[in-house]
Formats: structure tokens, sequence, C-alpha cells
């Protein structure tokens, strides 16, 4: 094999690396051995690339031979030609070809001249001579050549360029030392600050420089996805002589419309990786002008819960997404039940008794019930359904081997467990690798959209529509989002609520979405956040405070300003101006005044942080301290210190001050916030869950997860006070407590004690 590829010009390293991949080598060798039969044992080194090339960039290996025939009949003499061929024969999968037009595509016996080349070439000099004759050889040669190519698709590009070249200097004369300068570069254009786009593109964790919105990333040709009805032009999609009917048949139902779907399980809450797959599917669906199903994967009874189908709608349409229709799985189990059925007639698959525990893992043992006969599996099946197996005893497997080796995975198994929506009708329930292509299937999709990791179950997808002869999908795969501190996985965090690490699955410190919302991330942050992760192939896996930083962008424009106090000092104002309260304005957003103003009572006592005010001062010190005023923010007014009241511990309970209009004093260092007349409140205050990165990491945590759980985790403030604006919020209202952060309002919250989530500081954590 060795002599056979380097008699066709490849040297012997390209030859030995061919021969490592087995298919390749297998094709060429094919093409050889034709080539060789037609033309004798020596084969020209032109000859041998395009044999070459047709077995490493052919598809569908049923067409070499064809391809082969036009290659050794010197029909098919330029690479160019061949990439024509190649691209007809993927394009057209319908046997057989229709050849004239397969050569017309070709250039098939199409004869260039040297004089069109010359005539070409002429013509574009010509349209271009002002040019020439400025620049002379700093012109763009390419660019001619590109035209003349253009005029002349079939000519060799060797002529085509001599004969530039030749033309040029007819015109320019010899280069002079002028010509053989370099070309100076022209100063890019610096773009004006505000010209930068805010948003930041983040791969692995680093934030770069740019990013387009998400439907920006979705629409059009952006992701190189098929069209609609297209789907055979997608690499490794298998065609059937059904193929292009069954395609026909779907554009009469979809109009060309793109189909996406979101099928979660309703077994759990979505999470931050949950939003990546909403934000990709129903937004992908939304740049194109089609529409996305949410399907529910309910084919495992046991674990599923009303709560959880509720929840996970609420979250999608939370995040800003309607679907097309609400479907289940469920829905179509007759018809999964009947193509079932035929999927054993056909001898597909059949009735297999081993264990669970033998059929684990990537090598069990083969079914021993792999060939039984067809007529004995639709009994056998027939009793499975009527509940004449036990659990565990029986399963219907289907006969393929999947991608990562897996052989014969089950289609059905036994569950004497009722369904939440066709109660005790079935006692058997089809599995993820049986249900998901055939749903996708009856539902039309044009792109099934899925992660990385379900890019080995592509083939068995294919497979099992092709087997059936229904129309099948194509499968896309993406990167997972993973986020760093934290742990995802649904059997993890029930063990976090069983021991009381956390509340529930709506844990302010959990990255599940209904966690996230009640901790007040606001939809459109995560939906940034997902836009800047972007549309990747590979898994990214990222750092909290990039949500974080998304969260700060949507609420510094959308969560209006109030006061609160966390750690409260009374101060008394003992020359207070009149004996009633003030009415102070303070602005909703203080850079944008039009969008309102809420008031805020001012009177004799007030209330500041503890932290606020320091008995002796630091250099750098700048807020209260005595000797050292403050001005209260939007009050208008400066207070100094005349008196420091403390408790038998010597603890400062309070401090009492005189105040003076800000107009007539002198400019302090610092305007502190403060509260009079307050609501009492409760604020929960929340770190990261996990100590390190990767809590799941046996190297990082050797003790497991649990063991690596933050004690600081949440600081609940059981005495702070607020200012009375909060007093009609609602939960999950949001609020910039001004210097201390935004928080959002608890649905534990009751009348008279408010309850506040922080959802993020004001500024990032250094110590992040």
């Amino acid at each position: 094999a060795l002599g056979l590829f380097t008699g066709i010009g490849l040297s012997e390293a390209k030859a030995r690396e061919t021969l490592r991949n087995g298919a390749l080598s297998a094709l060429l060798r094919q093409a050889v051995l034709q080539a060789r039969s037609a033309l004798g044992p020596a084969l020209d080194k032109a000859t041998g690339t395009l044999l070459y090339n047709a077995a490493a960039r052919l598809r569908d290996p049923k067409h070499l031979g064809f391809l082969v025939g036009y290659i050794v009949r010197r029909e098919i003499l330029t690479d160019l030609q061949l990439s024509a061929a190649l691209e007809y024969v993927s394009t057209h999968p319908l046997e057989p070809l229709d050849t004239a037009d397969f050569e017309r595509a070709c250039g098939v016996g199409v004869c260039v001249t040297p004089e069109q080349i010359e005539e070409a070439v002429e013509a574009v000099i010509s349209e271009h001579r002002a040019e020439l004759l400025a620049e002379r050889y700093h012109f763009n040669m390419g660019l001619l050549m590109g035209e003349a190519r253009s005029r002349l698709r079939w000519a060799d590009g060797k002529t085509i360029k001599n004969e530039v070249d030749l033309q040029v200097l007819h015109l320019l004369g010899p280069k002079t030392e002028a010509d053989l300068e370099k070309k100076p570069k022209a100063a890019k254009a610096r773009p004006a600050p505000a010209e930068k786009q805010k948003a930041a593109l983040v791969e692995n964790g680093e934030v770069g420089t740019e990013t387009r919105s998400l439907l920006e990333q979705l629409r059009g040709e952006a992701l190189k996805f098929h069209k609609p009805g297209e789907n055979y032009k997608t690499e490794g999609y298998v065609v059937t002589p059904n193929t292009m009917a069954l395609l026909k048949q779907h554009l009469e139902v979809t109009g060309g419309q793109v189909r996406t779907r979101f099928p979660p399980e309703p077994n759990g809450i979505l999470h931050i990786g949950h939003a990546k797959a909403i934000n990709f599917n129903f937004g992908y669906a939304k740049a194109n002008g089609g529409v996305c199903f949410l399907r529910y994967d309910d084919t495992n009874p046991e674990k599923e819960e009303e709560k959880y189908f509720t929840a996970i709608r609420e979250m999608v349409e939370w995040l800003g997404y309607q679907p097309y229709a609400v479907t289940h799985a469920s829905d179509y189990f007759d018809q999964l039940y009947t193509w079932a059925l035929e999927l054993i007639r056909r001898g597909h698959a059949y009735v297999c008794h081993q264990k669970v525990e033998e059929i684990k893992g990537h090598n069990p043992p083969p079914s021993p019930w792999r060939d039984r006969p067809v007529e004995e599996s639709l009994l056998l099946f027939e009793d499975m359904r009527k509940g004449k197996f036990g659990e565990g005893e029986a399963t219907l497997r289907m006969k393929l081997v999947m991608e990562d080796g897996k052989m014969d995975p089950v289609a059905y198994r036994v569950k004497f467990t009722p369904h939440h929506r066709t109660g005790d009708k079935w006692c058997i329930y089809p599995t993820y690798d049986y249900t998901h292509c055939l749903c996708d299937s009856i539902e039309h999709i044009t792109h099934s959209l899925c992660t990385k990791e379900f890019q080995a179950r592509r083939s068995s997808y294919f497979w099992l529509c092709n087997a059936l002869d229904v129309y099948c999908p194509v499968q896309w795969e993406y990167g997972r989002l993973n986020l760093l501190y934290t742990v995802v996985s649904k059997r993890k965090i029930i063990r976090l609520v069983e021991t009381g690490a956390v509340r529930d699955w709506d844990d302010p410190r959990l990255f599940t979405l209904t966690a996230l919302r009640r901790r007040g991330f606001p939809p459109e942050a995560i939906n940034n956040f997902c836009a800047r992760v972007g549309v990747t192939v590979a898994q990214a896996t990222m750092e909290p405070h990039l949500l974080e930083a998304c969260a700060r962008e949507v609420l510094n424009e959308q969560a209006p300003r109030a006061m609160a106090v966390l750690e409260p000092l009374k101060v008394t104002i003992t020359n207070f101006p009149v004996p009633k309260a003030l009415e102070v304005l303070v602005p909703n957003f203080p850079v944008d005044e039009s969008r309102g103003f809420h008031k805020v009572p001012f009177q004799s006592t007030v209330y500041i942080e503890e932290t606020d005010f320091r008995e002796e001062v630091d250099k750098g010190y700048k807020r209260l301290a005595p000797g050292q005023p403050v001005g209260l923010r939007h009050a208008g007014y400066i207070i100094t210190v005349q008196n420091i009241i403390k408790d038998a511990s010597g603890r400062v309970i309070e401090l009492e001050v005189t105040c003076t209009k800000s107009d007539v004093a002198e400019k302090p260092k610092a305007f502190i916030h403060w509260v009079s007349e307050p609501l009492a409140c409760e604020v929960r205050l929340y770190e990261r869950l996990f100590l390190h990165k990767n809590p799941e990491d046996p190297s990082e945590v050797p003790g497991g997860f649990l063991s690596d759980l933050n004690p600081d985790s949440l600081r609940v403030v059981h005495n702070a006070l607020v200012d009375s604006s909060v007093l009609s919020a609602r939960p999950f209202d949001k609020f910039q407590f001004e210097r201390l952060g935004y928080f959002s309002l608890d649905p534990d919250s009751k009348e008279g004690k408010l309850v506040f989530n922080r959802t993020v500081m004001l500024k990032e954590d250094p110590g992040k």
C-alpha cells in the first residue's frame, strides 16, 4: 500500500500518514486501482493529486467510482473542476445522477483557448488602467486575477497569472527602485471611546474586547447551519432512497420555517447551563423567523413532579421567550409504541433479558437474545406492555453501535409507576435514545440543538429515523456552559437541601434559575451573559463574577435608588431647624433625574452606618469623626459631632450632632447615606457557597463537595433599616441601596418585616 500511494506522487511521509487513516486509505486504494486498470501502472502526479483529493474530500463513498471515471478519462482535469464535482454529488443525493447536468456544473468538455484568456485579461486591465498607471506594481494584482477568473471559470489559473504578468509588464515596463519599495501601511483609525462596545466577549473565562448580540450570532448563515429542507447538505447526514420525498413533505408542513425545541426533563429545576440552551434554541428560531417548541421529556415518571413542569415554563417565560407550543413526549406514546413494533418487524430491535448491571459500561457482553426471531420479540414486547415482566426482567433494545462504542441501546424498559398524564395506561416507557429523535421528527424540527455530550448519539439519531423511514431532522451540538464555585447536578443539589446546607432549589446561593431570580438577577443579565459566552462548540467554564458584572450593567439602568442602613447608629441633630419632619426629594436615578423622584422624611433623629463613624481619624479616612463633618446625601445638610454617647461596655450607641445647610458651610470630605423614620427590615448577604473553584473535583476537594461549604456564605442582618420609599415594593422588585449594592425584595417578606437579598455589590470585590 505504501508503494501504491508513493506511486501517485505522495511523499513517503504523506503516504504513511494516509495509511494511519483507515477510511481514507481504503478509498484511495480503491481509486488508484481503478485508475491503474484504465491507464496502466504509471500514473502522473496531476492525476494522483486529483485521485487523492477526491478520496479525501468525498462525503459519500458510493460516488467515488463515478468521479474516478471522469478523472481517468481526462474529463476532470483541474482541482477547480473536482471541487465543483464534489459539491454537485453532495447536493444531489438521489440516484441516478443526471450526467448532462453534472458535466455542465463541472465544466466537462469546456475548452478555454489562449486567445480567450488573452482577451479576458486585456479587458480587465483596460478597466483598471488608470489605477495601474498611478500605483504601478503596488497595485493589487490579485484583483486582476480574480476578475479574469470570474470571466473564464474553467480556465487554468497558472495560465491566467502568466498572461496577467505579461500584459502588466507590457503596460508598465520593468520594475523601478520605487516599485521595489514596500507600500506604507495605512494607519487604522482608532474608534472613539463612545464607539467601543460595552459588552465583552468571554472565552474560557477571559474577557475580550467585543461581542455581538445573541440574535446577531444566531441570524442567517452566521452558524453555517443548513437551510430548512436542505438537511442532506449537512456532513454526516444519511441519505436514503426516501429522503428527498420525506423532505418535500416536511417543507409542505413547515413552509420552510425554522423549527427548534427546548426539551427539558421535568425532574428538577433549570440552572444557568439551561439558560444557554434556552437562549440558543429560542434565540435561533427568533433570529431566523422560526418557532420553538417547549417539549417536556416526561419519559421517567418515577422522578417527575408537577412543580418542575410549572417551574420550567415559568423560567422560560421569565427569560423573555414564549413557546410556539408546549408539548410532552407522552403526547406521542401511542405513536412511539407503534413505531417500536415496526422496528421489531424490520429486524432492527429485539427483546433482551440481560440485567441492567450486565449492560452497563462500554464493553458489556453481547446479548444472547440479539438474533431471536422477530415473531418472538413481538410477542414478548406485547407481554412487556401487559405487565407480564417485572422491572429489570426485559428491555427492548435497538440493533446498532453508537459513536462512543455503546452497543444496542435500550429503547423501552418496564416501570410500574403511574404517569402524571397517562395514569396507569403504560407500564413500559421509552428511553431518551429512542424518544428524542422521533419526537423531533413528529414535530418537524429543522435544527435539533443539543450540548456536546450528545454528539455520541448523533449516529443513532439518524439511524433510528432512517430505520423507520420517517423525516430525519439534523442534530447540531454546542458547548455546555458551566460556572465555577458551584454545583448544578440535580442529585448534588438534593443532597445540599437534605443536609440543610441550602433551604431549597431556589436558595439564592445556588445557580438554578429560580435561585438567581430570587437573589435579584434580572433575566436580561442572564441573557446578556449567555450572549457574551457566545455560541461556542467548546465547553465554557466561567467565573461567577462575569455573571455578576452583567447584573450590575442591567441593574444600574433598572434599579431605582433608595437608602438603607445595615448596622444602624443613632444620630440626634440637636439644632434641627424645624419642629417636624422635612420632606427630601431623592432622584430615582441620579444620572437621569427625568426618571422621577421619591420623597423620604428627614427629622431630628437619623440613622447612619456604624462604619461611617470613628472616634479617631486615620490618614485617608474621610467620613464622620470628631472635628471632621460629613454631608448627608440629598438632604442639603452637613453634620458635625458634638457629643458621643456610649453604653456600659464602652460601645458607641448614639451621636449628638449639629447641622448646617450645605450651601453656607465648607464642603465636607464625604457625603454618607442615612435614614429617618425608617422601616425595619432583614437583609441577607450572600457569598459563594463553596470555598474552591471546583468543589466536585477530588483532587481539589478530597473530602467531597459537602466538605467544601463556605461557613460565611450567608450573613443575616436582622435589624437593618430602610427608607420608607420601598414600602409598596413587591417580591422580586429591585433597588440600589446607595453605597451598599443592589438588593431584591424576597418572597419571605410580610407586613411589618421586609426581607431583602443582596444581589451584588456596587463594585466587584477585589478579593474575587
